[in-house]
């Protein structure tokens, strides 16, 4: 089975002229796909924050390939270079350090210019670290916010958090090692003791840890051992519950979607306009339809 799903990676089209963005295993090095493998056996350079981190990775899948040096200190005047040479006819991967490029990592700019460039960009899908600690959060909620880092200056940080302490879908943080303690406690102070917290460290790797609890408990959890300090965190925070005033409203928005939309139809599209559970809308919808008719 293994050589077949490699020959179909090779039937696929690769084009000339084209940014390929790859996603590299946030972790273990297991997690990339056949099709990113073939992928880096063809292009002509790889784009990549670390040099040196890149080299070893590509060693490891025992490739070798010319490599350009792509920080957020040199993305602008990198991206130049990337669009010359795609303009040549190359093929060039884009990668990180870990994970998918252009997610808190560099890589937008240079997709932006290649873009604007009229070469293409084609996506080579994999790891994500929000991805993945979000799929075994059990944080039940149809939206997510993407936050990133907050920034290190607490008053800055304060008022970022308070912006987000009634958005109705999980918050993604993501957290270095010396900050994790300062920034529970902030978050904490933020958004009270009963909202659930997930801190998820080193994820895929040896020592992977992924702990919910309330945030009155985080704190003190990360206290207990010194080594849930350590590692590269990605922070989940539980949607802000719903409100009267959200029960009103997704009853108005509803009965307007029920005169013209099946109750399935309603309650998807109150969802995307509400940022509410679509479960609970469907049967909320439901009711009011089944009210309407005198049921």
């Amino acid at each position: 089975m293994l050589p077949e799903l490699i020959a179909q990676t090779a039937q696929q089209a690769y084009p000339a002229s084209t940014l390929y963005v790859l996603a590299t295993p946030i972790g273990n090095v297991c997690d990339i796909s056949l099709r990113a493998l073939h992928v880096l056996s063809l292009v002509d350079a790889v784009a990549c924050e670390d040099t040196r981190n890149t080299a070893h990775l590509l060693n490891r899948y025992g490739l070798s390939k010319p490599l350009l040096a792509a920080h957020q200190h040199n993305e602008n005047e990198v991206a130049a270079k990337i669009v010359a040479r795609l303009q040549a006819g190359e093929r060039i991967a884009l990668v990180s350090d870990a994970g998918t490029p252009a997610v808190s990592d560099p890589g937008a700019r240079i997709v932006d210019a290649v873009l604007k460039a009229g070469c293409r960009a084609i996506p080579l899908p994999g790891a994500s670290a929000a991805i993945t600690a979000l799929s075994v959060s059990g944080l039940l909620h149809d939206q997510f916010h993407f936050v990133g880092f907050l920034p290190s200056k607490a008053r800055q940080r304060e008022t970022v958090l308070t912006g987000l302490v009634n958005l109705a879908a999980t918050l993604v943080l993501y957290e270095a090692p010396h900050r994790i303690i300062e920034t529970v406690d902030a978050l904490h102070q933020a958004f009270g003791p009963t909202r659930q917290i997930v801190l998820a460290r080193e994820l895929t790797k040896l020592f992977e840890t992924i702990h919910r609890c309330p945030l009155s408990e985080a704190s003190a959890w990360l206290a207990q051992d010194p080594m849930r300090q350590k590692g590269e965190f990605v922070i989940l925070i539980e949607a802000a519950p719903a409100q009267e005033d959200d029960a009103a409203e997704s009853d108005r928005v509803l009965q307007i979607l029920l005169a013209e939309l099946s109750v399935k139809q309603a309650a998807a599209l109150a969802a995307q306009i509400t940022g509410q559970k679509k479960n609970a809308l469907y049967e909320r919808a439901l009711a009011l339809k089944n009210a309407d008719n005198g049921e």
